[in-house]
């Protein structure tokens, strides 16, 4: 028998691979990697499915502190929203799934592997790419692109087989993780409707203003209202009581990897608000030549990640210079929720360089005089004129 290790998630498109595949003769090992979508009951019919398919073996990789060790602490360092708005909730999540699924193949001794996505999206380039990488001489097999099958031709197929479950197709296609939950539609398709209420997976039911406070030490996020936790607790802690108010929700638009335009609804409460509290906290803690930096190389690492060039050495050197930049990022953030909205109110840090004994801004100065401060704007001025007059005598 062929050995094939097939990327499984138990919906329409993996599931025709399996059972196609199956009956040309290949031995199919089908993996599911969860990066905090999936629940256990969830996980326990993924199995049962795979198994009625034709599947020789099913695993589920739990992946989840994997997947915020090597992703989701640097987006958090580098602040990371892809064209300032989008967290990479599935992008980044694609990443760990293939690095685990080509992992788990070469264990085994796999000669093929196989995924459902489609020629028309980002994944096809992510999978691959990370798979011919880690293993050049395991070979890859994409049923769905290679025919280009419609959504009726895998369903009359699987029907051909004796396979009698419901495909409905849901109004909204819903991919959820741990760094946020993505949410497709009719709507997204346009350049001009926004995604109705219905459409996200959590709703408003808390109105009453909440404090929440977040504690990070070199950057990393350990405490939620003075409860100590790993980072991954404390995620999910924070989406359970922010999702309550339903912050969180935009639509991103952005370039794919294929060079098309696409739109995709989403919702990342936790986030978003670790996100924006830790970029509070920087901006208290670090000085303006590390944001300036930081800033910059931490929106080209989102850039690669989002197209799937993840495993390029780059990518270890920007690790390195972000996890530097967070020594000093240490303090508690303190925020007030509201109804599809939050506050950033200040925050508390041994680290503050917004320190009161150097001078206050705008109000009082004690490290210099006003002949030290005249002096500088004098030299700083210096460049300045030497330009205007260069140039303004050479038009005379």
């Amino acid at each position: 028998m062929k050995k094939l290790v097939l990327a499984y998630s138990g919906g329409l498109d993996t599931s025709y691979c399996l059972k196609t595949l199956s009956q040309e003769g290949y031995e199919v090992h089908a993996v599911s990697v969860n990066t905090g979508g999936f629940s256990a009951r969830e996980i326990k019919a993924q199995e049962e499915k795979a198994y009625a398919m034709g599947a020789t073996t099913y695993k589920s990789i739990d992946a989840l502190q994997t997947f915020y060790a090597k992703i989701v602490k640097y987006l958090i360092f580098g602040n990371i929203l892809k064209n300032n708005t989008y967290p990479l909730s599935v992008s980044a999540e694609r990443i760990v799934q293939a690095i685990e699924i080509i992992e788990y193949a070469k264990s085994i001794e796999g000669k093929y592997i196989a995924h459902g996505s489609t020629g028309a999206g980002n994944d096809q380039v992510r999978f691959d790419l990370i798979f011919q990488v880690l293993a050049p001489e395991i070979e890859i097999i994409t049923p769905i692109r290679d025919q280009q099958l419609s959504r009726e031709a895998e369903i009359d197929y699987l029907k051909e087989q004796g396979i009698e479950l419901s495909w409905e197709k849901a109004q909204y296609s819903i991919n959820q993780g741990l760094w946020g939950t993505s949410v497709g539609g009719s709507e997204t398709l346009t350049s001009h409707q926004t995604l109705p209420e219905t459409a996200y997976p959590s709703q408003l039911t808390a109105t009453t203003p909440k404090k929440v406070i977040l504690s990070f030490e070199k950057g990393e996020l350990v405490g939620l209202n003075g409860a100590q936790g790993s980072p991954v607790e404390l995620i999910q802690s924070l989406q359970e009581i922010a999702k309550e108010y339903a912050i969180g929700r935009d639509i991103h638009v952005g370039d794919t990897i294929i060079g098309i335009k696409g739109r995709v609804g989403f919702e990342a409460a936790a986030p978003l608000l670790i996100i924006k509290a830790h970029h509070l906290l920087e901006k208290h803690t670090q000085t303006k030549w590390q944001q300036h930096q930081k800033e910059q190389l931490a929106n080209f690492y989102g850039m690669q990640l989002h197209e799937g060039n993840y495993l390029d050495a780059v990518m270890r050197d920007i690790e390195s210079f972000l996890e530097s930049s967070q020594k000093t990022v240490n303090g508690d953030v303190y925020i007030t929720l509201h109804p599809y909205r939050f506050e950033l109110e200040g925050v508390s840090s041994p680290n503050d360089l917004m320190n009161a004994s150097f001078g206050s801004y705008g109000e009082m100065n004690k490290g210099w005089t006003a002949d030290d401060a005249k002096g500088f704007i004098k030299i700083s001025a210096n460049a300045h004129k030497i330009y205007g007059s260069v140039n303004n005598s050479s038009k005379k």
